[in-house]
C-alpha cells in the first residue's frame, strides 16, 4: 500500500495543492502565531479526521482541529476516543477540541493529550458552543454560557497540566436574544484561554438564519487576546471579508470546506490582493482522488468517501448522476474509477472547462 507521505508527494501537485504541509507558526504569542496564516481548519463532527485535516493542511490551513473529544471518553480509556485525538504521519501539528463539564476529567484528558502527542500538540480548545441536545442537556458545549464559572474552572484545569495555549470556543449566547458573549469572553481571559473563537449565532438558532458580526466585533472589542471569528465561511470571499473588515485575528472555516480544500489559500490570497486559484475539473477530481487514496492508506472507513463525492462532484455537469453512481461504490478504486470516468466524460462532451469555487446552501 502506499505511504501517506508518497501520495501527498505525487498527487497534490495534480490538485492544485501544496505538497509540502506546513507547521503551525511559530512566534513569542498566540497572536503572532495565528497573524502568520489565520485561517483555521475548524472542528467538525464526523468530518474531521486525519485525512480531512491533512488535506486542509495541504490547502494551505495554519492549523487544523480534531473532531470534539469527550474527555469522559478519555477518562474511561476508549480506544475510539484515543482515534479522534492521534494526528496522522502527515500532520506537523494538530489542535485538540475537548467537551465535557468536569474540571477533574479536563485535568487528565489535558494531562494525557499533552504526554501523548508531545511536540504535535499545537494547543487545546474547549468546545463551549456545541448546541446540540445530548450535549447541553448534560451541562456540556454551549451550556457552559449559563455557568461561566465551571467553564473558567475547565480552562484553569487544563492549564494546570500543559504548556500550550488552552482556548475556548463559545456562542453568541444560549438563548435567542440573550448575548452573553462579549461579558463570557472576558472571563475566559480572566481565568487564562489564550484566544477565543466565536461563533455569532445563538446556541438556540443551530445553523439557520445568518452569523451576526457585530457580536463578533463587540468580542473583540471586549478582550485583549487574539478573537477568531466562526459562522458562514463558505466562500474564500467571506473568510477574507471577516479578516479585513472585522477585528478578529483569524477565522475558522467549516463547511466551506467541503470539496474545497483550495478555501485556504484563497482566503489568504485575497486578503493580500493576490489572484486566487479557480480549480480545473481535473484539480478537482485530483484531489478527489487524492482525499480517497489517503483514506485507504490510513485505513480510515472508506464509506467518508460518499460525502466527498457528493462535496466534490457539486458544478460537475450530470452531478447528481455522478452521486448515484458513487452511492454504489465500495473500494476506494471504485471511486478513483468513478472520478476517472467523470473525467474521461465530462471532457468528450464539453472539453477542458473550469468550475468556480462554490457556496454551499444553508443547512
Amino acid at each position: 500500500m502506499e505511504s501517506l507521505q508518497t501520495i501527498i508527494a505525487t498527487c497534490a501537485p495534480e490538485a492544485g495543492l501544496s505538497s509540502r504541509i506546513i507547521p503551525f507558526a511559530s512566534g513569542t504569542s498566540l497572536k503572532e502565531r495565528l497573524s502568520a496564516n489565520p485561517v483555521l481548519m475548524a472542528p467538525m463532527a464526523g468530518v474531521s479526521d486525519g485525512v480531512y485535516r491533512t488535506m486542509a493542511r495541504a490547502g494551505g490551513a495554519g492549523l487544523a482541529y480534531s473532531e470534539m473529544v469527550s474527555v469522559a471518553g478519555i477518562h474511561y480509556g476508549g480506544d475510539k476516543t484515543w482515534e479522534l485525538v492521534e494526528p496522522l504521519a502527515t500532520e506537523p501539528d494538530i489542535a485538540v477540541q475537548l467537551f465535557g463539564s468536569k474540571p477533574d476529567q479536563f485535568k487528565e484528558a489535558a494531562a494525557q493529550i499533552s504526554e501523548r502527542l508531545g511536540d504535535k500538540l499545537a494547543l487545546i480548545d474547549i468546545n463551549m458552543a456545541c448546541p446540540v441536545p445530548k450535549v447541553v442537556k448534560k451541562g456540556e458545549g454551549s451550556a457552559l454560557l449559563d455557568t461561566p464559572e465551571l467553564a473558567a474552572d475547565l480552562v484553569k484545569a487544563c492549564l494546570s497540566e500543559v504548556s500550550v495555549p488552552v482556548t475556548v470556543k463559545i456562542r453568541r449566547g444560549r438563548r435567542q436574544d440573550e448575548e452573553v458573549a462579549p461579558e463570557f469572553a472576558r472571563a475566559m481571559e480572566a481565568a487564562g484561554a489564550s484566544a477565543v473563537a466565536i461563533h455569532g449565532r445563538f446556541a438556540t438558532q443551530m445553523y439557520r438564519g445568518q452569523a451576526e458580526w457585530e457580536t463578533v466585533n463587540r468580542v473583540c472589542d471586549a478582550v485583549s487576546i487574539p478573537v477568531i471569528g466562526s459562522g458562514d465561511m463558505l466562500s474564500a470571499e467571506a473568510a477574507a471579508h471577516a479578516l479585513t473588515e472585522t477585528g478578529v485575528t483569524a477565522v475558522m472555516i467549516a463547511r466551506g470546506t467541503y470539496g474545497n480544500p483550495w478555501i485556504f489559500k484563497n482566503t489568504q490570497a485575497l486578503v493580500e490582493g493576490q489572484p486566487v486559484l479557480v480549480p480545473t475539473l481535473d484539480q478537482m477530481l485530483a484531489s478527489f482522488m487524492m482525499h480517497v487514496r489517503l483514506l485507504d492508506a490510513a485505513d480510515i472507513h472508506i464509506a467518508r468517501a460518499r460525502s466527498l463525492s457528493t462535496w466534490y462532484f457539486r458544478g460537475i455537469p450530470n452531478a447528481a448522476y455522478w452521486r448515484g453512481k458513487s452511492v454504489k461504490c465500495v473500494t476506494a478504486q471504485d471511486f478513483i474509477d468513478l472520478a476517472l470516468e467523470i473525467k474521461e466524460t465530462v471532457k468528450r462532451l464539453e472539453g477542458e472547462q473550469e468550475f468556480p469555487e462554490h457556496n454551499l446552501p444553508m443547512s
